[in-house]
C-alpha cells in the first residue's frame, strides 16, 4: 500500500501575494482523494519529531534560537517567512513525516510525504522556505538505526539542495545528487557530490537523457541501498522561479524514470515534494498529483 505523509497543520495561513504556494498541500490529497488515486486508508499524520533527532541535523543553537522563535531579522529575512510558533511546527510535523516514511518504504517500497523536500535548510540556518531540513534528518534517522549503509539523495528541483550538501558534505555514507538551474537561487552553490547545472531553457529531451545516464550510472557506482527523491515541480517550463523549458509531460516521465529505476533495482525510495511555483495554479497540482499517480503505477 501506499502510504503519504499529510497533516492539516502543512497548510497556514500566509499573507495575500506570497509567493510560496502553501494551498496546494490542501487542494493536492483533495485531487488524488477526488480522482480515486487514493483513499483515506493511504493518508497517516504525522505526529511532531522528537528532538533528537532533529539534533542529530541541526545544530543546538540553531535549533534553540528557531524554537523560541529568536532569529534574527536577517535570518528571518532569508528564510522567506515571517517566523511565527505554527510555521515551525508545521516543519516539525513535515520532518517526522518522512521520517516515518522511511519505515513504509523498506516495507512497501515507496512512501511519499506531502510536503518536505526542504533542502535549502542548513545545519545552522534556515533559507529558501527551509527552516529544517526533513531529507537529511530521515537519512540520518535510517543510518543511526542502521536500517541502511549507504543512501542516495536525488535531487531533482530546480534550485540546488545547497543545505543538504553541506550537512553531508563530510558523510560518505550519503552521496547527494542535485540536477538543477545553473543561474537560479542559490546564485552561490554549496557542493554536492554530484551537481549537475542546467542551461536556461533545457527541454524535454536533454532534461530526461541527462536524469537518465546520471542515475543509472550513479545506482551502479554508488549502490545505494536507500534513495530520496526530491520532486519538485518547478523544472516546468510555466514555472515563474524555473528558467527550464520542461513541459508537464517531461515532468511525468521523469518521475516515472526515477520510480521505476528504483523499483527495478529494488531500492525503497522515499519521495518529498518539494517546490512548484507556475502562476497556473493547475500545472502545479497536475504535475505534482502526476508524481502520485507514477507511483501507484508503479509500485502496486
Amino acid at each position: 500500500m501506499l502510504k503519504i505523509a499529510w497533516s492539516e497543520s502543512y497548510v497556514l495561513s500566509l499573507p495575500p501575494g506570497h509567493r510560496f504556494p502553501m494551498s496546494k498541500y490542501e487542494v493536492l490529497p483533495e485531487q488524488l482523494l477526488h480522482e480515486g488515486t487514493i483513499s483515506e486508508s493511504n493518508l497517516f499524520r504525522p505526529q511532531p519529531v522528537e528532538v533528537s533527532w532533529i539534533l542529530n541535523t541541526h545544530t543546538a543553537s540553531y535549533w534553540e534560537r528557531l524554537n523560541s522563535l529568536s532569529l534574527t531579522p536577517k535570518e528571518i529575512r532569508r528564510t522567506g517567512f515571517s517566523l511565527t510558533r505554527e510555521l515551525v511546527d508545521r516543519e516539525v510535523i513535515i520532518a517526522n513525516g518522512t521520517i516515518q516514511c522511511t519505515q513504509f518504504a523498506l516495507h512497501y517500497g515507496i512512501a511519499m510525504n506531502i510536503a518536505g523536500g526542504t533542502h535549502h535548510a542548513f545545519t545552522n540556518r534556515g533559507e529558501g522556505f527551509c527552516l529544517l531540513n526533513d531529507i537529511a534528518m530521515a537519512a540520518h534517522y535510517l543510518l543511526h538505526q542502521r536500517q541502511v549503509n549507504k543512501i542516495l539523495v536525488v535531487d531533482l528541483d530546480v534550485h540546488q539542495g545547497n543545505g543538504t550538501a553541506e550537512i553531508f558534505q563530510n558523510d560518505a555514507r550519503v552521496f547527494t545528487f542535485s540536477m538543477h538551474g545553473a543561474n537560479n537561487y542559490p546564485m552561490v552553490k554549496e557542493h554536492s557530490d554530484l551537481d549537475i547545472g542546467l542551461p536556461d531553457h533545457t527541454n524535454d529531451s536533454f532534461y530526461l537523457s541527462t536524469v537518465e545516464v546520471n542515475l543509472k550510472n550513479l545506482l551502479e557506482q554508488v549502490q545505494p541501498e536507500f534513495i530520496f527523491y526530491q520532486s519538485g515541480v518547478d523544472i516546468l517550463a510555466t514555472d515563474k522561479l524555473g528558467r527550464l523549458s520542461v513541459t508537464r509531460e517531461g515532468c511525468k516521465q521523469r518521475d516515472r524514470l526515477v520510480l521505476q529505476l528504483a523499483r527495478q533495482n529494488k531500492i525503497p525510495v522515499v519521495v518529498s515534494m518539494g517546490g512548484g511555483y507556475s502562476p497556473d495554479f493547475r500545472d502545479i497540482i497536475e504535475a505534482h498529483a502526476n508524481t502520485y499517480r507514477m507511483a501507484q503505477q508503479i509500485f502496486f
